[in-house]
């Protein structure tokens, strides 16, 4: 059990409720029992720990909805304690692992195997997403039912789109009988087949082969389409183009249980950032244009984007350091997750409560997990961070055993200092 915490002379931010004030806050046993302008030392039981904010921001610990670890099978990429520590050192305190490992997580043993190292490592909280289908192979459907009890918190093929349309409405189908989430890769693989950016004069210019915007639109469309039919909830993951934004757009204004998320690196990057064969912006889905981008923001502001996932895809320097071609997709984004967002904030985009609520409730909300909002009772699982402090992102910095950011040598405004999970402090910044 964690020693009561005291933090004081915050500034308290709470999307949930829209709360944004100063004052303290008080955790005992882990959990959150007051908070407000009338939490003082007076407060404090004996033994607490008392942390000085100087009004620094105070607020839920973020919620990630897409997160790949290498372990099993690939921990050279990324263990579980590397990933923990890259995940607390950016603020996040719950998040979604990809069932894409070796052996993947398609059965009830994996899923128990994940939560047995989250507690061993005790760092974030790692929540399990399972395969919808055996091997992710995309032929025949996993066991939802008994990977649903055993705790996975939602159904993927990771960056495989389950492409059998059939297959995916009897998935669909089938979890909405036991209130399972969907989440799709939306690439409609044969059109995507060979890829390696965003189809266009800049893939032209490289000689390079792409990846149409039309293979995201027309694999959102069906999955639509297949949801009015079956039922059940669907998350379309990181989405990148107009076209698909304007139809999760539409599908929401007819009522569909469809939910979706971006990352930051589709928010803040375009295909430019290709020029030069730098592999380390080769992402799955790509780097799109500059309209795509904008349109992006605009679902994001909207309400028709719900949540920002980091899309962390750690991937070691054999993979990248080839022919862009044949090099590996992905970048890390857990430690870059909540200062890459803040610059939709600071270049006047939405305002912070905003911004917060698509890292914290929104996710939590869309996963079923409590989390993600300042409320009495809830687990302490908190983020002090200053939105102005000013860090520039380096390869040596980054806590992942993998370093292909898409932001290296980037200066951000917002620097996690502390994140406590359970009300037990797993990251504090160095002075």
């Amino acid at each position: 059990m964690s020693r009561p915490l005291l933090v004081l002379d915050a500034r308290l931010l709470d999307p949930a409720s829209g709360l944004d004030r100063r004052g303290g806050l008080l955790a005992i046993g882990g959990r959150i029992a007051e908070f407000g302008p009338q939490v003082t030392g007076a407060l404090a039981p004996s033994g607490t720990q008392v942390v000085d904010a100087r009004g620094a921001c105070l607020a839920p610990g973020l919620v990630d909805l897409r997160v790949g670890f290498g372990e099993p099978g690939a921990e050279h990429k990324e263990r579980f304690e590397s990933g923990g520590r890259a995940a607390v050192a950016g603020g996040i305190t719950s998040l979604a692992l990809l069932p894409d490992t070796d052996p993947p997580i398609d059965d009830p043993a994996m899923v128990e195997f994940v939560a047995r190292r989250a507690r061993q490592v005790k760092l974030a909280k790692v929540y399990p997403m399972a395969a919808v289908t055996r091997g992710l192979a995309g032929r025949e459907l996993a066991e939802l039912g008994l990977l649903k009890a055993a705790g996975a918190v939602a159904f993927t093929d990771g960056f495989a789109a389950v492409a059998d349309a059939r297959l995916m409405r009897r998935a669909l189908a089938y979890a909405s009988m036991i209130d399972g989430l969907l989440v799709q890769h939306p690439e409609e693989p044969t059109l995507a087949a060979g890829g390696a950016m965003n189809e266009g004069p800049v893939a032209t210019r490289l000689g390079l082969p792409g990846i149409p915007a039309a293979a995201e639109v027309v694999m959102v469309e069906r999955d639509l389409r297949l949801l009015e039919l079956a039922g059940g909830r669907l998350h379309v993951a990181h989405l990148t183009t107009a076209a698909a934004v304007a139809a999760i757009r539409a599908a929401k204004a007819r009522g569909l249980a469809v939910t979706c998320d971006t990352t930051p690196h589709h928010l803040l990057l375009t295909e430019a950032e290709v020029e030069g064969y730098r592999t380390f912006a080769k992402v799955s889905p790509p780097l799109r244009g500059e309209a795509d981008r904008l349109a992006l923001i605009e679902g994001l502001v909207d309400g028709t984007i719900d949540a920002i996932a980091s899309d962390h895809r750690p991937q070691d320097q054999d993979s990248k350091r080839l022919p862009f071609g044949q090099a590996a997709f992905g970048v890390v984004g857990l430690q870059t997750l909540l200062a890459a967002s803040l610059e939709l904030v600071h270049t006047g985009r939405m305002g912070l409560l905003e911004l917060l609520r698509k890292l914290t409730a929104a996710p939590a909300a869309i996963l079923g997990l409590e989390a993600g909002r300042l409320q009495r009772g809830v687990p302490a699982d908190l983020v002090l961070f200053d939105p102005d402090a000013a860090w520039t992102v380096t390869e040596k910095g980054l806590l992942s055993l993998a370093k292909n950011t898409a932001f290296e040598g980037r200066t951000f405004r917002g620097r996690v200092l502390r994140t406590w999970v359970d009300g037990r402090c797993v990251f504090e910044a160095e002075p």
